[in-house]
């Protein structure tokens, strides 16, 4: 089966350019691709699609307000965000506001269907030059805000098994190989410890355990 993409994009040639190369791969089909500068009418389409590819440059944070609209509703997209830009801060705010993935626009299209492809299959994905001060950012955030510990301690053994797993770098897939689980009880026990914890996605969730990893693991704690 393949993917289905919703292109959301301010600059109608580069949303027409995109959508048109992207169907020329087997596994790809474009939804939509919208030329939008305030992307909450689309909303009905994109929910249909599989991942949503949100431009985030979009004026006044629209992007990230409608990332957050989308994380509340079930079956929604899983969101990419394009963006010329790499900020730290700005990626932050993007997970933070339940994005999947971010790719600068000037990336080659071959690694954003790498990501899309990944990010398809329920993973999610940082650039690699600006991953460390992400997660830094995001830990220093959350030790700031929560008293970890209270929080690490109120999930289930298997809710910590599946958090370990994410915070050593795997997939979910390789999450539900790795408990013998089905991707839908990964799902759920992902969806309940994130709000055991406060937060709204899955690489926040990473963040915050990665100094306590020694305190997931089976049987300490």
């Amino acid at each position: 089966m393949g993917i289905s993409v919703f292109v959301v994009d301010q600059e109608r040639t580069f949303a027409d350019a995109l959508a048109a190369r992207l169907e020329t791969e087997d596994d790809v089909e474009v939804v939509a691709a919208v030329h939008a500068r305030t992307p909450a009418q689309c909303f009905i389409v994109g929910r249909h699609a599989d991942v949503m590819l949100l431009d985030g440059d979009l004026p006044e944070r629209a992007a990230m307000r409608l990332c957050d609209e989308l994380s509340g509703r079930d079956e929604a997209p899983r969101v990419v965000v394009l963006s010329y830009s790499s900020e730290a801060e700005r990626i932050v705010d993007a997970v933070r506001s339940g994005a999947a993935a971010w790719v600068c626009k000037n990336e080659s299209l071959d690694h954003l269907l790498h990501v899309i492809r990944r990010v398809a299959q329920g993973e999610t994905w940082l650039p690699p030059a600006a991953a460390g001060q992400v997660l830094w950012l995001l830990i220093q955030d959350q030790e700031q805000r929560r008293d970890n510990d209270r929080l690490l301690a109120a999930l289930t053994p298997r809710e910590r098994e599946v958090l370990t797993c994410l915070a050593e770098g795997a997939g979910r897939r390789e999450v539900a190989e790795q408990l013998h689980l089905s991707a839908n009880t990964v799902r759920t026990h992902l969806q309940n410890l994130m709000a055991k914890l406060g937060v709204h996605s899955t690489l926040e969730a990473v963040a915050l355990s990665r100094p306590h990893l020694e305190q997931l693991r089976p049987g300490v704690g």
